[in-house]
């Protein structure tokens, strides 16, 4: 087993027996102990009551942080003629057809997010197993396949962020940096869990938000009280 560093060890010292906090204790307590020499990012984790290999307890939706993920996120755009000037003239950094097609084929993904017009959905279908394990095929649920490609790629860049339930029906994300005030983050956060909350599919049974936790990039995690969370 390696052996902890002294910022490790006092960080893990000062989490320890700490658990069910408020968002608001949760985000001190992670700041206050992040002392890494970069902008670490604040992550969410939710264990959910549900299966996802069920189609009726699948959870995913998309949220606007209202402070923005503190990420330059690269958007990849799949269109053609007006709707491709568009999604340019937005701050698109890829845009393209079967060019981008067949870049993504060859191993190239510099983006991280990807969007497409409905008509470029056969192109883009033939990616799915490139993109889907990434969680980047464009998909109408999240509006990542629309027409208006302009608000699309102005809302992944505004901090918009995706979500979807893993196999064992963990949703994670990044919330924020560390840097950010604690009263964005904890709104950041709220925002976040409402949105999970609202996802909320008809075939969970029980129990649907069963523990959430946070953490810095390299920093140990804490539980945070769900109630709490969802500001219930």
């Amino acid at each position: 087993m390696a052996k902890l560093g002294k910022r490790a060890k006092a960080a893990r010292e000062a989490f320890a027996g700490k658990e069910d906090l408020t968002v608001e204790e949760a985000v001190s307590l992670i700041k206050a102990n992040s002392n890494t020499k970069f902008d670490e990012t604040i992550e969410i984790a939710m264990n959910l009551g549900v299966d996802p290999r069920h189609a009726d307890q699948m959870v995913r939706g998309v949220v606007g942080l209202p402070n923005g993920t503190g990420k330059t996120t690269r958007v990849a755009v799949f269109a053609r003629g007006p709707k491709a000037d568009e999604a340019q003239a937005a701050g698109a950094d890829i845009v393209g057809a079967e060019d981008l097609m067949e870049a993504i084929q060859g191993g190239t993904i510099d983006f991280d997010r990807c969007i497409a017009t409905p008509d470029m959905m056969p192109i883009v279908g033939r990616l799915g197993k490139i993109l889907g394990p990434r969680n980047l095929m464009p998909n109408p649920k999240v509006g990542t396949v629309t027409m208006d490609v302009a608000q699309a790629v102005t809302d992944a860049k505004g901090g918009q962020v995706q979500f979807k339930a893993e196999k064992a029906g963990v949703v994670h994300a990044g919330v924020g940096k560390v840097s950010f005030d604690e009263a964005k983050l904890v709104e950041n956060i709220r925002a976040f869990v409402g949105a999970v909350s609202a996802a909320k599919p008809a075939g969970a049974k029980g129990t649907y938000m069963k523990k959430i936790a946070l953490s810095s990039t390299m920093g140990p995690g804490v539980t945070v009280d769900v109630l709490n969370a969802t500001g219930n």
